[in-house]
């Protein structure tokens, strides 16, 4: 059977995931393709052309086309928020009920648009609406390799649904919770991004990088966000506030958190009451999704020796998920890698699957996106007229270079899916030379300084490098790093002494595998800086292309792009 899923045209992160008989076959984020960060409201016609593509199979060949976006969920839900909004917000919970018809139907004519364009038949083609927190649900459930787990999706909202509270047991999904708009931690979260003067659904990171440089104590929240084991209230004077009451037309914060705490952040630095404004933050965030899911998930996480699933945008947080991993009740953690609403592709396609009888086979690596041959390569180097060598062990030449304390970018083998660059699309530096951080920050990256690097780590030193042994192979947990390790790699330690690590298995990764061992040899440090191929601001290279017009536009001096090395 294969099943396409398509992440919805009509909001931020539009991606492909394709299925053949229960395993992943290709998948893809459109912002890669056209290079456009997010790439909101694009119709994901490149990444299901791509996924088509790299699977050979044509358009007839779909048995099911799946969207993470139910119409008959919105229908339900809306009733729940027009009863949770209607006495602070009349008017917009009447249009809400009112306008459902309209917005449905421009929603499903732009999900016919984006296959049409594609080459589908919509009339020819099975088509599944999955709900979107079932979709996020499954994409972390039915991709783990366990049989039984408590799941745990939470995000800005789909369909009025913010946060979902579930059971798999046997493949099957059993909600427990949902928590309705405008009740969201994940809009809560951005709003806050929001006011600390950075991008919605893209400075959600550097909230949460700010966040162990200030003092929670010093905010307090409770007008904001109020809170018990078993539900939370945002108030809208706040926060996602209602328009009349908001501190400009396009901000989600009000005028009222201003007169408050005083004007949003700007510039780069770091600042009171800023940095104590996002220490409450995360603080709220990690405080809120504990409580709550020993409530509604502390049965399950008993009966299923401690197995815990995770997906939604919250899910990124990997300061949330450290918190997590340590709960007493928490023994096995899986975050689908892509758990952002990109993902929601995989986990439609994954839900329709299961739902037509497939077995689903877990997620092994992140590397379904596209790839390029040496002979391709080759071809538009020597179109570019660009010089280059082919040294004859291209990992031997790249691990002296990083250990003499050189920054190499490291195009290799096929595009990784997902927020991170996990050793394919990747910038990599030596850890235990102070400055190159510094250096890859103010010559390539031109991002925050205080925002930390992340380290790629051969997975059998994990456990002597960090304090839990965990699995860690999509950069989706922050762990305590060893004391006697800070010293030796201090450019992957943030300020509260924890890192954000990828540890690299050669079942995985072979050839960066290969590259970390090569290093290990050369300097005793099994532990590389592995930074994403890209520019402020821009989306992670995909093609050969894309690297070259990087490489030639910011500082690196060297790149490793398939066998071949470029240097300036």
């Amino acid at each position: 059977m294969i099943v396409l899923g398509v992440a919805t045209p009509f909001s931020h992160d539009p991606s492909a995931a394709l299925l053949i008989d229960g395993s992943i076959a290709a998948l893809c984020d459109e912002e890669r393709l056209i290079r456009e960060k997010h790439a909101m409201e694009r119709l994901p016609v490149n990444a299901i052309r791509f996924c088509l593509r790299k699977a050979g199979i044509a358009p007839g060949d779909i048995d099911i086309v799946a969207y993470p976006w139910s119409l008959d969920a919105y229908n339900e839900k809306k009733w729940q928020f027009a009863k949770r909004t209607w006495r602070t917000r009349p008017a917009h919970a009447y249009k809400t009920l009112l306008r459902t018809r309209s917005r449905a139907e421009a929603k499903i004519d732009k999900l016919n648009r984006t296959l049409l364009a594609s080459g589908i038949d919509p009339a020819k083609v099975k088509t599944e609406f999955v709900e979107h927190h079932m979709a996020h649900a499954s994409s972390c459930y039915h991709l783990s390799d366990f049989k039984d787990a408590a799941i745990l999706s939470v995000d800005g909202a789909g369909e009025f649904t913010s946060t979902l509270f579930a059971e798999g047991r046997e493949g099957e999904i059993k909600k427990i919770k949902e928590i309705i708009y405008p009740d969201s931690l994940g809009l809560f979260y951005s709003t806050m991004t929001e006011y600390l003067g950075f991008q919605i659904n893209d400075g959600e990171y550097k909230v949460m990088g700010m966040a162990p440089y200030g003092d929670a104590g010093r905010i307090d929240f409770s007008k904001v966000i109020k809170y018990d084991r078993y539900s939370y209230t945002i108030d809208d004077l706040y926060v996602c506030a209602r328009r009349s009451k908001r501190y400009a037309p396009d901000k989600m914060f009000s005028r009222k958190m201003v007169e408050d705490w005083g004007p949003p952040r700007t510039g780069d630095g770091l600042a009171s009451p800023y940095i104590d404004i996002a220490a409450r933050t995360q603080r709220t965030l990690e405080d809120i999704t504990l409580a709550l899911t020993e409530t509604y998930l502390g049965d399950v996480l008993r009966r299923n020796n401690g197995r815990l699933c995770f997906a939604g945008g919250c899910a990124l947080n990997v300061k949330l998920n450290k918190r997590i991993i340590e709960h007493p009740l928490v023994k096995e953690f899986f975050v689908q890698p892509a758990a952002h609403d990109s993902g929601t592709s995989l986990g439609a396609a994954t839900f329709a699957a299961y739902s037509a009888g497939e077995k689903i086979k877990p997620m092994e690596h992140v590397y379904y996106g596209p790839s390029y041959s040496d002979s391709e390569i080759k071809d538009v180097l020597d179109r570019f007229k660009i010089r280059y060598r082919e040294p004859g062990d291209i990992k031997e030449e790249v691990s002296s270079l990083l250990a003499d304390g050189k920054i190499v970018a490291w195009f290799q083998g096929a595009m990784e899916f997902g927020p991170r660059a996990l050793g394919n699309r990747s910038i990599l530096g030596n850890p235990s030379i102070k400055g190159t951080a510094d250096e890859i920050n103010a010559r390539i990256k031109f991002r925050e300084r205080w925002r930390p690097f992340c380290p790629s780590i051969l997975s059998e030193f994990a456990g002597d490098i960090v304090t839990i042994g965990h699995p860690s192979p999509y950069m989706t947990f922050s762990f305590t790093v060893r004391d006697k390790w800070i010293s030796r790699i201090p450019e992957v330690v943030h300020v509260d002494k924890s890192a954000r690590p990828q540890f690299v298995e050669e079942a995985a990764n072979p050839l960066f595998y290969s590259l970390l061992e090569a290093f290990h040899k050369k300097t005793g440090t099994p532990v590389l800086i592995n930074t994403s191929l890209n520019r402020r601001g821009e989306p992670i290279v995909c093609s050969p292309e894309d690297a070259i017009h990087m490489f030639y536009n910011c500082g690196l001096e060297y790149m490793a792009i398939g066998s071949f090395l470029i240097q300036k």
